[in-house]
Parts: C-alpha cells; structure tokens; sequence
C-alpha cells in the first residue's frame, strides 16, 4: 500500500481539478466538487497553508474514487 502524501487543501484542489473534477459551489473554505459527467460531490476543505489531516485525505480519496497512486501523479 502506498503511503498517504502530506499536502494542504490547496494542492488537493489543484490535483482533482486536473483530473476533470469542475468546481460546483464554495462555502465558506470548503470547495464542492464534481466529476465530469455528474456524480457525488467531493468535499476539500482548503484552510491557509494547513495540512490535511491523513483521515480527510483518506475520505477525500474515498468520496473522488481516486487510489494515492493517482493523486500523486496529479499533484
């Protein structure tokens, strides 16, 4: 199993908006996402320069469909 990276919010975004995910709405400094073609939303909350915690990794990675070895490759 591969080990989950240590990144903020900020670089979850960008990896999932360059795998086709498009912004549906913001609130407050959770940014709502969709996968192209519709689907369930994907929660990242982006909060200054903080890590995300390894368990909202893990739910994010959960919520997208995405395996690590994706994720990386995106960041």
């Amino acid at each position: 199993m591969t080990r989950l990276p240590r990144v903020t919010g900020k670089d979850v975004l960008k990896a999932l908006l360059r795998l086709g995910f498009t912004v549906d709405h913001i609130e407050g400094s959770h940014h709502y996402l969709r996968p192209k073609g519709g689907g369930r939303l994907v929660t990242v909350p982006v909060h200054a320069g903080e890590i995300l915690p390894l368990k909202t990794l893990k739910t994010i990675l959960d919520q997208a469909a995405l395996t690590v070895d994706q994720l990386k490759e995106n960041l």
